[in-house]
């Protein structure tokens, strides 16, 4: 496999393996190159997988020849966000106290991503446990501040750095991230790629570090929204090692899923965003409106951001109580993270009920919006990436766009990100689309429409 192939998406990965134009150990050996040479530019890497990766791709290769085939992911190479036990592998968080953590089994994700015959080939750096401890600035794990490969001067988007920027790299066809509040969309909106943040319980979170446990979730980070919905069948599913996961089973994107579909606009999308993004937002609505209807509608006046932050930060304090006890929030790379766990570890406890109490009333009413639609569309993100050296509580502070990012977290809603266009620096804007709690496959379809009607995920960073 040559770099010109690195970009391919999986279906096509998929025919030529089986067609014998390729192999999983020439595809597998291609993403370890890449790994090794254009990994530490992105600051993408923690660990290569080289030796499990060859074997695993060794077996897929004769398994094919044989007549067995696993199915689409069946030779595949990938990337997990290093907060995924791999046994025997170190899974560090990303943080510095913990470079040596070794768990002595695997994930459940990444279990069921190996009986799909796919082969992991790297552990992808992530912020410092996953942003728990209210980081304010790119540069806040060892493996030193995400950059972006459309512009490496800015950052990739947290806490998923590292998938953003190697599936955008072309380093890898495929990535696990993990999203409590933005950390899938936001680095795949920033990295311009397609990522999908799935209905809470949808994957299995068994050997995934614990950020908050009523809002963590896993998902795929890919080229496509084909792809995604590729991964996303092999990972999703009910779990017994996971008691939060849904009972049923995620049967893919249903191909007879086709336009006209439902869609709604939330009421000031683009009161607060860079031009550019106001720009190609209007621009992908005009494409939209070939494949749907069009209205707009009004959040209701709930504290989304608000709930989301009280349950984030309570849960955060817990699931690390044992960790700033110990003084290691000290050894942190971003010095806020030294102070910022103890902040939260301090919030009362009627507030973490009070907000738990309005998040019913969250889901609710954002189920009772969404009944009459497919899904709720509006950019991504308000700005393009901000430059590595900026702090995001500077960069950030003139866009206030709708409150979509808290809400669909705070009630569990599944959404996705596709690119859309580029903005200022060059770098990528995106377009989201979420929906009701259980509606992947809907969003998928509505996603996968536009990208045969566009060519923004088709598109590639320079030089790589």
């Amino acid at each position: 496999m040559s770099d010109d192939s690195a970009f391919v998406p999986i279906g096509e990965l998929g025919r030529r393996l089986r067609a014998g134009a390729t192999t999983s150990m020439a595809l597998t050996r291609a993403c370890l190159d890449r790994l090794t040479r254009l990994g530490p530019r992105f600051n993408c890497l923690v660990t290569l997988v080289r030796t499990p990766a060859l074997e695993e791709a060794r077996r897929a290769d004769a398994e094919l020849a044989g007549g067995r085939d696993r199915g689409p992911l069946h030779g595949i190479p990938y990337g997990v966000k290093d907060l995924c036990a791999t046994a025997g592998v170190p899974t560090t968080w990303g943080a510095t106290p913990l470079r040596h953590q070794v768990f002595d089994f695997d994930a459940t994700v990444v279990r069921r991503l190996r009986d799909a015959g796919a082969v992991l080939v790297a552990k992808l750096a992530m912020v410092e446990l996953a942003g728990g401890m209210g980081y304010d600035q790119a540069d806040a794990s060892f493996s030193g501040p995400g950059r972006n490969p459309w512009e490496p001067d800015s950052w990739s988007g947290g806490s998923s750095s590292g998938p953003g920027s190697a599936v955008a790299a072309g380093l890898v066809p495929f990535a696990i991230g993990s999203e409590t509040w933005g950390s899938i969309l936001t680095p795949a909106g920033f990295c311009g790629i397609t990522g999908l943040r799935p209905t809470y319980g949808r994957v299995s979170r068994h050997g995934a570090m614990a950020l908050s446990w009523t809002m963590d979730k896993l998902g795929p980070m890919a080229r496509s929204a084909l792809d995604c919905d590729l991964v996303l069948t092999a990972i999703a599913g009910p779990d017994a090692a996971d008691p939060t996961t849904l009972p049923d089973p995620y049967t893919g994107r249903r191909v007879g899923d086709r336009p006209p579909f439902r869609l709604a606009v939330p009421k000031g999308a683009v009161d607060k965003v860079q031009p550019a993004v106001r720009d190609n937002f209007v621009t992908a609505l005009d494409v939209l409106r070939r494949q749907a209807t069009l209205s707009t509608v009004e959040l209701p006046d709930l504290p989304y951001n608000a709930v989301a932050l009280v349950i984030l930060r309570a849960e955060a304090a817990s699931a690390f109580d044992a960790f700033l006890r110990a003084g290691k929030a000290a050894l942190l790379t971003a010095p806020e993270d030294h102070w910022g766990g103890f902040a939260s570890a301090a919030l009362p406890a009627a507030d973490y009920i009070h907000a738990l109490r309005v998040r019913r009333r969250i889901r609710k009413a954002l189920d009772e919006l969404l009944e009459p639609y497919d899904a709720l569309v509006s950019p991504t993100l308000e700005c393009v990436a901000n430059p590595i050296s900026a702090r995001f509580s500077e960069y950030f502070a003139p866009f206030d766009g709708p409150p979509i990012s808290g809400a669909g977290n705070a009630g569990g809603l599944p959404a996705l990100t596709v690119p859309n266009g580029f903005g200022e620096r060059g770098l990528p804007t995106s377009l989201q689309f979420a929906g009701r709690a259980g509606s992947e496959a809907r969003l998928l379809s509505i996603a996968a429409a536009y990208q045969d009607a566009t060519d923004w995920h088709l598109r590639q960073p320079p030089g790589l």
